[in-house]
């Protein structure tokens, strides 16, 4: 809302960085129809990737994991749930399968929110409701030192800055005084400082960027998880949210940092959409391909289940595999033994398709 009502009132100045985003997201969409009209079996690949990826990625991102044997199970099955963290997964899975079914037909309201929360959050007591107490955002430091980073919203004012930011939303995108992609990464900085929930404001925040894409015609989040490129730039997420958060009651802060953020998360998201497409048309398979770009994404040296976090949706022996023959190829070199054995990438890996 503040960020929203800073940029109506004063939108003359915006950085170089910012207009090259927006250039090169513009051609991006352009180029969406014909990639999407590709390869319907290759599509439907990526889109399974994705719902395992953003599932699992933007509750790990929050400290909630399952168990990598089971994450299969939880995203696609119905079996029995074993504890809180598996149903999360399961509750974010099945939002995902409503905002990819609906896509712009889902409004953008209150009502919609308030549902996203209770369906990632489960049977916990206030699933689907406001905070009822004050709570600031605390940072915690491993020598048990703690800060206010940053004093969220009132639980009493909440309600209403809610409302506030939904009607600024639509009045924006129905005016268009302000580029849309500009509108959707300020929503998601007020969002995230109004604090509406006392858990899960991050899931809730990712789940409304993949919706709100949807109503800008930006479809890349159904082939690409843009929660798993997040949490690869988790920290610089924190850098930029705390950045553009100073100052935000006073509607005196700087949005640009945030903003450029999320801008980069869509074109990164992007590039790597052209990319994989390059990539499932190669011999090497599909499986193949993305555990590929997850070694080429990795460190220099690396560990299995460094590349298991990146590929959840491939089995720890497709991996192996995959090493192996890179290993014969003289691409990867193994340092040592067993389940921990860390391995090491060999040679020029920006010619490896």
């Amino acid at each position: 809302m503040k960020t929203l009502e800073q940029l109506l009132s004063d939108f003359e100045n915006v950085p170089t960085t910012i207009s090259w985003y927006l250039a090169d997201l513009g051609e991006a969409k352009g180029k969406q129809d014909l990639f999407t009209k590709q390869s319907p079996q290759k599509l439907k690949t990526l889109r399974e990737h994705a719902l395992i990826e953003s599932a699992v990625s933007s509750n790990r991102i929050e400290g909630v994991e399952v168990n990598q044997a089971r994450i299969g199970t939880v995203v696609f099955g119905k079996a029995f749930l074993r504890d809180r963290n598996e149903e999360e997964v399961r509750g974010y899975r099945k939002t995902l399968d409503w905002i990819h079914q609906k896509g712009v037909k889902l409004p953008v309201s209150e009502k919609t929110v308030l549902q996203f929360h209770k369906l990632t959050r489960g049977e916990i007591w206030d699933a689907g409701k406001y905070k009822e107490k004050d709570g600031d955002i605390i940072e915690k430091y491993p020598d048990g030192r703690e800060r206010v980073r940053f004093k969220t919203v009132k639980a009493s004012n909440t309600s209403r800055y809610m409302k506030a930011l939904i009607l600024k939303w639509n009045d924006c995108i129905k005016q268009r005084e302000v580029h849309p992609l500009i509108v959707l990464a300020a929503f998601s900085l007020d969002f995230l400082c109004i604090h509406p929930f006392r858990d899960g404001n991050g899931r809730v925040s990712r789940l409304l960027l993949l919706l709100q894409c949807y109503h800008l015609g930006y479809e890349v989040g159904h082939f690409i998880s843009l929660e798993r490129i997040i949490e690869e730039n988790k920290n610089r997420y924190y850098e930029t949210l705390e950045q553009s958060s100073r100052h935000w009651h006073e509607g005196k802060h700087d949005p640009w940092p945030y903003i450029g953020y999320v801008l980069y998360i869509l074109k990164t998201a992007y590039r790597e959409f052209e990319e994989r497409m390059g990539d499932l048309k190669n011999p090497r398979g599909e499986k193949t391909a993305l555990v590929v770009r997850a070694i080429r994404q990795s460190s220099e040296t690396f560990r299995i289940a460094d590349i298991q976090r990146k590929c959840p949706s491939i089995s720890v022996d497709m991996i192996r595999k995959v090493l192996k023959d890179l290993r014969a190829e003289g691409r990867t070199k193994c340092l040592g033994r067993g389940k921990t054995a860390q391995w090491k990438r060999v040679g020029k890996w920006r010619n490896l398709n």
